[in-house]
């Protein structure tokens, strides 16, 4: 990791030698170590298992209703510019004799969030980990978020907001993905 590490400060350092910048400048001094740093703190989901995230608090209980957890905030990169996007995920799940601690579906989020990602496959793999770990009756996944590469470059447009979803058993009834949908509204 060491060694990735440095060789992340040794490319930043010639990007910004290619920016016209000069990193031994003072104020550029440590930035390429900062950046490393930063990105593995930003990418720090590679090196975690989602799976085992969930069944590290895993319980058997005849609970048949829907859980919740919402406003979940996470932060990501987009594989495309490496550039932020951020917002809220929504999670639902029916559970079918096992449910799972509250904190780890937050864990769970920022697991895939911390990656180089695109929304609609992290919506996807949200919803994955879930009906793998916890096999419930269904699962629903609201991801709420803006786009920094849709607001600083490109077409930029200032407070727009993506909204993806994916669901699976029980939801795809439309009764019970209307009474999530209303349950998580501001």
């Amino acid at each position: 990791m060491e060694e990735n590490q440095q060789e992340i400060q040794s490319h930043f350092r010639r990007i910004l030698e290619l920016l016209g910048e000069d990193p031994a400048r003072e104020g550029l001094l440590k930035t390429p170590k900062r950046v490393a740093k930063a990105m593995a703190d930003l990418t720090a989901g590679y090196d975690q298992d989602p799976v085992a995230i969930l069944n590290s608090a895993k319980f058997s209980e005849d609970y048949r209703q829907m859980v919740i957890v919402r406003d979940i905030n996470f932060y990501s990169l987009c594989e495309h510019h490496v550039l932020p996007f951020y917002g809220k995920v929504h999670v639902a799940y029916i559970p079918n004799g096992q449910v799972t601690g509250l904190s780890k579906i937050a864990r769970v989020v920022d697991c895939f969030a911390r990656r180089l990602q695109i929304q609609e496959r992290m919506t996807k793999q949200i919803r994955e980990c879930i009906q793998e770990a916890l096999h419930p009756l269904g699962v629903m996944v609201v991801v709420e978020a803006q786009h920094m590469c849709m607001q600083m470059r490109g077409v930029q447009k200032q407070g727009s907001i993506t909204t993806t979803s994916d669901f699976s058993g029980a939801f795809n009834q439309a009764k019970t993905r209307e009474e999530f949908l209303a349950l998580i509204k501001d």
